[in-house]
């Protein structure tokens, strides 16, 4: 009972060459190279079609900066316009303001007619030197 065992060892189990269950193994030599080759038309793939995206932007660009160019100046003109309209506007509304003020109606009248104030009195300026003309 006490007596040692005799292991034998496991072998496995061998099958003729001829057997379609056994796939013969490849060399890991042309693995890599596959791999490599794989990789590499990836990477060329990759960097073909950002180049292609990159020519797609670069157009695009050169044919908004213009338009855009245009645009600024535009608004810029439209900026000045808008400066000049302001300026004549309030200008305008001071007129109004005054034209339509009860207490200036007088001085309105004056301003834009020939009449004067019956309390007024007109000073005419003379040039007497004294020799009567």
């Amino acid at each position: 009972m006490n007596a040692v065992k005799k292991v034998q060892p496991e072998f496995a189990p061998t099958q003729s060459p001829n057997s379609p269950s056994v796939a013969k193994p490849r060399p890991k030599r042309h693995l890599r190279q596959r791999s490599y080759r794989i990789m590499a038309v990836e990477t060329t793939v990759k960097i073909g079609v950002n180049l292609v995206i990159s020519a797609a932007a670069i157009s695009a660009l050169s044919q908004m900066l213009p338009y855009n160019w245009a645009q600024q100046e535009k608004i810029r003109a439209i900026t000045t316009q808008r400066d000049l309209v302001k300026a004549r506007v309030s200008k305008i509304q001071s007129d109004f303001q005054q034209n339509f003020d009860p207490r200036q109606a007088r001085d309105v009248m004056q301003k834009h007619g020939h009449r004067f104030d019956p309390n007024q009195r007109p000073v005419f300026i003379t040039n007497n030197n004294g020799t009567g003309e």
